[in-house]
């Protein structure tokens, strides 16, 4: 299967990296994006598709990376989508869409013969580029075994279960436990600075201590602290996946009480700057709130 053509649809933020890093290991892949810009990076690297039909006409294995549930639910059923393909054996979701639509998209590929395997991933855009994501794979264990030498060029690979959905419900617990330690940190790191606490000395103390996370550890000093805001996740898609952890977890009559408070948070940001802003700039809407600005101080 190695030798053979992977297909890839979306080679943006996430996409992008996990793909060079897919040729780099000596995959061969047939690519589409709506953005031509997207492809430049591959420079002669990859055999470009006009569609998602024709990516899945080249290839058997067919990947997807992309923002948002109704691009994917449109890229795989839509008019010359991966159903219109003539080749396509095996679906694989990198994207965070859910496990609705997980179950569902798997149900109408299961009529084309197709298997279905969500494959979330976290680590972020540098975890992207460096090949580290964590993988969450779940699916038909036989498909999963084929696609497993394919993901382990883009990080590491879990194998979840074997039901669709539980991989993409497994991502939407990580993503929910990681908007909460932003959240979180955010509010106690801007106390502290109203306060008149040094926010460095602050975040040097907490990863010292017990209330480390990932937020102290990479967020605040990387690009909040230097006030670069550059995480390369956009503040909306946090949102998105908070909507997501918060229906699947109604659907399983699992109380979020925590959970539904973060999401109000990250609801307010969004509704003062909008859904393009980077979310490390999450902070700012509480910095203007209360008159303060969390960054390094100057010597």
């Amino acid at each position: 299967m190695s030798k053979d053509k992977i297909g890839f649809i979306g080679v943006g933020n996430m996409g992008g990296p996990m793909a060079l890093n897919m040729v780099a290991a000596g995959h061969q892949l047939v690519v589409h994006d709506i953005r031509p810009d997207a492809l430049k990076p591959f420079g002669n690297k990859i055999e470009i598709a006009a569609s998602p039909a024709e990516v899945a006409s080249a290839a058997e294995v067919v990947m997807v990376s992309l923002p948002r549930p109704e691009i994917v639910q449109n890229v795989v059923l839509g008019r010359d989508g991966i159903t219109s393909g003539t080749r396509r054996r095996i679906f694989v979701d990198l994207s965070t869409t859910g496990p609705r639509l997980a179950r569902a998209v798997a149900e109408e590929l299961k009529k084309e013969d197709v298997v279905a395997l969500d494959a979330p991933v976290s680590g972020g855009v540098a975890g992207a580029v460096k090949g580290t994501v964590a993988v969450m794979l779940s699916g038909p264990k036989p498909a999963a075994d084929i696609v497993t030498p394919l993901l382990a060029s883009i990080g590491k690979v879990f194998y979840v279960g074997a039901e669709p959905g539980m991989g993409q419900t497994m991502k939407l617990i990580n993503n929910l436990l990681s908007a909460t330690a932003q959240a979180a940190t955010a509010e106690a790191i801007v106390m502290g600075a109203k306060f008149g606490l040094d926010p460095k000395l602050m975040i040097e103390v907490l990863n010292a201590g017990t209330g480390r996370n990932t937020a102290t550890e990479a967020k605040f000093p990387n690009d909040i602290l230097p006030r670069r805001f550059k995480g390369g996740f956009a503040l909306g898609l946090m949102v998105k996946d908070l909507k997501l952890a918060l229906e699947t977890a109604e659907n399983l009559h699992v109380p979020m009480w925590i959970g539904q408070t973060v999401k109000e948070l990250w609801l307010y940001a969004e509704g003062r700057g909008g859904p393009d802003q980077d979310s490390t700039e999450l902070i700012k809407h509480l910095e203007a709130w209360t008159g303060v600005t969390v960054a390094e101080k100057q010597p």
